[in-house]
């Protein structure tokens, strides 16, 4: 695998989006882009909610991406348009770049790789740039439009100012930058824009970074369906709730072990720290931590901590109005979930008799684990996954931070036609509003497309 961000010059005639693009930044700019940058979306197979605890997951680019034409010029200013009318025009001086954590637009998103890139590259100035960016992922489907957008602007910055940043390096920073939008994710998104490679899929692991091809059975493809329900995950604060409350089931269950608690932020760093498998984690959740939700006082009371404290070192900006926590619930979705990724990748790299089946269980065990442990699933998600069950599938899961969005299916391939019919008739065509709002109901999902940047020729 290539360490830098590749560079290819594009034939435009065989491209038709390259040229609309092309197209549209003349027409609002009149003048032509000097480059191109480009960043896939991504659909997680299995491992939800668990990079951010530290775990390994197994995601694959999309066909689907953000696309951006820029030009660059000595204006210090950043001029942003978008293909799309619903996402408004916006620009700002390169010395007054601020992003809103309260009002999640398109636009602050993109800022975020940029002011990424800048402090990662240490750039006391930048220069100006018009940039026109157009998008082919579904907003809020699970499907990571928004990290795919952070991810391309990091490029854009990258190439703006002529520098060059491995592409390691370029994850970890837009992982880092996206937070300035208020959302604590834990990287895989940004990992696979940037490291996806062509025929595979990726085991994503973290500390330090890396990238392990996973190559998926034969005789099965994996389909992804729109629940047409939209779910901002840096607009409510259910995705940082269940951050917060892996963080403090971490400590409390270090606590219990006798460890220093304050520095572990991870229920994997316990693990490590304690040098237990995932399976005895899966133990010491059932023996230390009850169903029950824990209240403020009941933390700050395990702890030994008052109320300021927990509010100022532990809880985030958006959920300290928080009063309850299910720290038993996350935990155990957590390393059950960790271990559902370890077998995934074993069976394929095992290939034995019934592999198919085997993988399509533990999706489904997955999706179980999310609507009822983790509990981010929704009344749509799951009905969409009983149906494509029903279809054929041999699992289904949702796939994405959850709350909406899409769903991924594993289908044997002699049941597509089928499969895809029966989704269509069930969970689509009986909803005017379904059907309006999903052109295509299903996408064939293909793990060949990578990042890069475009130079006409």
């Amino acid at each position: 695998m290539a360490v830098n961000p590749p560079k290819i010059k594009a034939l435009f005639s065989a491209n038709e989006r390259l040229q609309k693009l092309k197209e549209a930044f003349q027409g609002k700019y009149e003048e032509s882009p000097l480059f191109y940058a480009c960043a896939p979306g991504r659909v997680n197979l299995i491992g939800e909610h668990i990079d951010y605890c530290g775990y390994a997951v197994l995601p694959m680019a999309i066909e689907q991406s953000i696309l951006a034409a820029v030009s660059v010029n000595d204006s210090q200013t950043i001029q942003l348009a978008n293909t799309d009318p619903k996402y408004k025009d916006f620009s700002v001086s390169v010395s007054e770049i601020t992003i809103d954590r309260e009002n999640p637009r398109w636009h602050y998103y993109f800022l975020c790789g940029v002011k990424g890139v800048q402090e990662q590259l240490s750039l006391s100035s930048l220069p100006g740039f018009r940039c026109v960016v157009e998008g082919t992922i579904p907003a809020s489907s699970g499907l990571s439009s928004s990290s795919a957008l952070v991810c391309c602007a990091g490029l854009v910055t990258m190439e703006a100012n002529q520098k060059t940043i491995s592409k390691v390096l370029l994850a970890e920073t837009c992982a880092k930058c996206e937070r300035y939008i208020g959302t604590e994710g834990g990287g895989m998104d940004q990992s696979i824009s940037f490291l996806a490679e062509e025929g595979t899929a990726k085991l994503i692991e973290f500390n330090p970074l890396r990238a392990t091809d996973v190559k998926l059975p034969d005789g099965a493809v994996f389909v992804i369906a729109n629940s047409c329900v939209e779910m901002n995950k840096a607009a409510s604060s259910h995705f940082n709730i269940r951050v917060v409350e892996c963080r403090i089931a971490t400590k409390v269950l270090a606590k219990t072990r006798g460890l220093e608690w304050n520095g572990l932020q991870k229920l994997g760093e316990l693990q490590t720290e304690l040098g237990l498998s995932l399976e005895k984690m899966l133990d010491l959740v059932e023996e230390f931590l009850h169903p029950e939700p824990y209240s403020k006082e009941e933390i700050c009371k395990l702890l030994e901590i008052s109320t300021e404290q927990l509010g100022n070192t532990i809880l985030s900006a958006n959920t300290q109005h928080e009063t309850h926590f299910k720290l038993y619930q996350r935990a155990k979705h957590v390393y059950s979930e960790a271990a559902r990724v370890l077998e995934f990748k074993a069976v394929c790299d095992s290939t034995p008799d019934g592999a198919v089946l085997q993988l399509g269980s533990l999706m489904s065990q997955s999706h179980a684990s999310c609507r009822d442990l983790y509990e981010c699933s929704c009344p749509e998600l799951d009905q969409l996954v009983d149906i494509c069950l029903q279809a054929g599938a041999v699992g289904s899961r949702l796939t994405g931070a959850g709350w909406g969005g899409c769903t991924v299916s594993m289908v044997p391939t002699e049941r597509m036609d089928s499969f895809l019919r029966t989704v269509k008739e069930k969970y689509y065509t009986p909803d005017a509003r379904r059907t309006a709002l999903c052109h295509s109901v299903c996408s064939l999902l293909l793990s060949g497309y990578t990042f890069h940047i475009a130079i006409q020729l």
